[in-house]
């Protein structure tokens, strides 16, 4: 395990590993931070069950377990046993940096009988060991509140801006893809100094979207829609095709986490879109000249940093 670049204020040594879910995205961000990643041995037995082991010393560490949950389901599993052999190896702090948490979309109980998923996910995190959550563009906010532990929330859109106003694209109204996007869509606008839009859209059935109407000038704008993630892509490509036909020029949209499956590439590719702008928080499973994927690791590392010295992480939120 590497010699960290400096320690916490009361001289704990800082230690960033990983899991297997993004391992391009952390190496990226230890080298941001400055450190190797710690070594970890991950495998399966050959039933698939999953081993993990740190191969030095952890005690007495600030440790960061870098390792989204996105699908399949053993990101998870991995996630917790990792913590669970940190805290067993006499960890002094747990911090699970999760770039992509996943099952945030079933937060609530909005019919009979269904799960809430989020809540079942922070309790396990909490109960196997962790101190802390670091983690990007939660589905919803409020799951910070499922946790008794600090959330420390950061927001794609530092780094969506940002390269939007480098892009500088002319005439811009920035659109929401449904009422619950409103919000997230409106602080775009405001920090672009453009004109607001919303597609109200109906969900008939889980991963279906049906654009009903869009409220608010598209014709003859170029448009930036914005969305938190990208799944099947169908509620991005269908907004895309109804402010097409309402009469707006070049369509750009934004997602956070490009989850991107099933036929969401062919769909992406013979969209109305000109280009989807997405984060590496989940590793593309496939390239495609439509989309175009902007790193996170700095930011991330700025996070850890700040989190190491008890300095303020609220300074790097663009709400």
């Amino acid at each position: 395990m590497s010699l960290t670049v400096f320690n916490t204020p009361d001289t704990r040594p800082v230690v960033l590993c990983a899991g297997r879910a993004n391992p391009a995205l952390a190496g990226g961000i230890a080298d941001a931070f400055g450190v190797e990643l710690g070594q970890v041995t991950i495998r399966n037995f050959s039933d698939g069950e999953v081993y993990v082991k740190f191969e030095e010393s952890i005690r007495g560490t600030d440790l960061f377990i870098i390792q989204g949950t996105q699908p399949p389901a053993e990101n998870l599993m991995e996630l917790l046993l990792l913590v669970d052999a940190a805290k067993r190896a006499s960890a002094s702090r747990i911090t699970a940096v999760i770039p992509y948490f996943g099952y945030a979309r079933q937060d609530r109980k909005d019919r009979p009988r269904v799960s809430i998923a989020a809540k079942l996910v922070a309790d396990l995190l909490s109960t196997a060991g962790v101190n802390r959550i670091l983690t990007m563009d939660l589905h919803a906010p409020q799951i910070q509140g499922f946790f008794d532990i600090p959330v420390d929330h950061l927001y794609g859109s530092a780094l969506f801006i940002e390269h939007v106003k480098q892009i500088d694209i002319p005439n811009l109204v920035v659109v929401a893809p449904d009422v619950g996007a409103s919000k997230r869509a409106r602080a775009y606008a405001s920090r672009l100094n453009c004109d607001l839009a919303m597609i109200d859209k109906r969900r008939p059935r889980p991963n279906e979207a049906e654009v009903v109407n869009i409220i608010g000038s598209v014709s003859g704008k170029n448009v930036l829609l914005i969305d938190d993630m990208v799944d099947t892509a169908g509620t991005l490509v269908n907004g895309a095709a109804a402010l097409r036909k309402s009469g707006a020029l070049q369509i750009w949209a934004a997602g956070t986490h490009a989850l991107l499956s099933g036929p969401a590439y062919d769909k992406i590719e013979g969209s109305e879109i000109s280009k989807l702008l997405v984060t590496d928080t989940i590793p593309l499973t496939r390239q495609s000249d439509r989309i175009e994927v902007l790193g996170v690791a700095t930011y991330f590392a700025d996070a850890i940093r700040r989190i190491c010295v008890d300095d303020s992480v609220s300074t790097l939120f663009v709400e």
